[in-house]
């Protein structure tokens, strides 16, 4: 009798060590379901913020030195008060120089035809000298490839005192090709844009938003390697926290011809 109440003790001590063992092996499997279906969420979350930084990047993006691509948020002083006309850039291609620091020039060429506001806001602002010691106050390393100028207070508030549109000339796929000059806007909005432009330095892809794509008004046909060489390598300054903000290199606009 005392053999057997011995086996049913051992028997029961067994069966319960089993049911412990289970239930651990239980909870660790809830566990892992659980925090696979985190991670999956999390890697999701990531996704879909790096998809709209990209469109942010034109519409707000981070630090202090380098806010938004917002041309009007914050108008300078306005050198005539009223948008060009687009008769001004008299349907015909404009060529001429944009140096920078006085001793890295790039050849420009501006399509009057295909993006007549456009050229006819950068022909009449050059010819006021408007752009002269302007600093160019963003540059992007990761994903997009732009250096972002034409602020004339050089924080990416400012721009001539008038806003303009609509969006002209923007492709149709997103691609804009190294070399690319086009228009900086406020997302959304196809009447916000004002001084601001942006160079593409290397192939870049932008997602277009609710207004649309961004207005390309010409192209580099020289220099893009020096750009790259002299102000893109140095990289953006630490402070804005990657690679999205200032240039650490100076990128200062001292002249623009265009005829």
């Amino acid at each position: 009798m005392a053999t057997s109440e011995k086996n049913t003790r051992e028997q029961r001590r067994r069966t319960r060590e089993y049911e412990a063992r289970v239930a651990v092996h239980e909870r660790g499997v809830r566990r892992r379901s659980r925090d696979n279906r985190v991670w999956t969420v999390a890697l999701v979350v990531v996704a879909l913020v790096v998809g709209a930084l990209q469109v942010f990047y034109f519409t707000g993006g981070p630090g202090a030195p380098a806010p938004a691509a917002d041309a009007t948020s914050t108008p300078a002083a306005t050198p005539a008060g009223e948008v060009p006309d687009p008769a001004i850039a008299e349907a015909r291609t404009w060529t001429g120089e944009l140096t920078f620091n006085d001793d890295l020039t790039l050849g420009i060429e501006l399509d009057g035809a295909a993006a007549p506001q456009a050229v006819a806001n950068m022909v009449s602002l050059s010819g006021e000298n408007y752009f002269t010691d302007t600093s160019c106050h963003r540059l992007t390393t990761e994903g997009l490839f732009v250096l972002q100028c034409g602020d004339p207070t050089g924080s990416g508030t400012g721009g001539p005192g008038y806003s303009w549109g609509p969006i002209e000339n923007a492709p149709e796929d997103g691609v804009y090709p190294a070399g690319t000059i086009a228009m900086a806007r406020q997302g959304g909005n196809a009447e916000s844009m004002g001084s601001q432009f942006f160079i593409v330095y290397e192939d870049t892809t932008l997602p277009g938003d609710a207004a649309g794509g961004y207005t390309v008004m010409g192209q580099v046909t020289d220099g893009l390697d020096q750009l790259i060489s002299g102000i893109v390598d140095a990289g953006v300054d630490p402070a804005s926290g990657g690679g999205d903000g200032a240039p650490v290199a100076p990128a200062v606009i001292t002249s623009l011809t265009l005829e």
